[in-house]
């Protein structure tokens, strides 16, 4: 069961539940459970359906926020590589933080964190 205390406590940037209500919380929690696999994750199981809530409701939030201003939620962006504002300019190498073959888990840090994870949960035990 998803403990939203726990979780909040745990991301304490979403300890706004104005912002972040818990009926969204109990939403993509509900999801999480459904396909996480709790055998197989064991004792990263709580960790692992916090970071998947904390992925889908950071998305969630850029959806909101695009719509607040007028925009279609929803939309997709890859991440900013460079950005120039008169003759200031920013360039990041937004590849070194990537996750190869991640589609959109690497939308958000979180999504990153748990597809790593999942990864090696999924490898299984291995001998070196």
């Amino acid at each position: 069961m998803f403990d939203k205390a726990a979780f909040r406590q745990n991301f304490p940037e979403f300890s706004d539940t104005a912002t972040y209500p818990d009926a969204q919380l109990d939403f993509w929690s509900g999801i999480g459970e459904l396909l996480l696999i709790a055998d197989r994750w064991k004792d990263t199981f709580d960790y692992g359906l916090q970071l998947f809530v904390a992925h889908n409701i950071t998305l969630a939030a850029q959806n909101e926020a695009s719509a607040s201003a007028g925009g279609a939620p929803g939309g997709t962006n890859g991440p900013v590589g460079s950005k120039s504002v008169g003759s200031a300019s920013v360039s990041y190498d937004t590849a070194a933080i990537m996750e190869t073959n991640a589609g959109e888990w690497n939308a958000t840090s979180y999504g990153r964190t748990l597809l790593r994870l999942a990864r090696m949960i999924g490898a299984g035990g291995l001998q070196v």
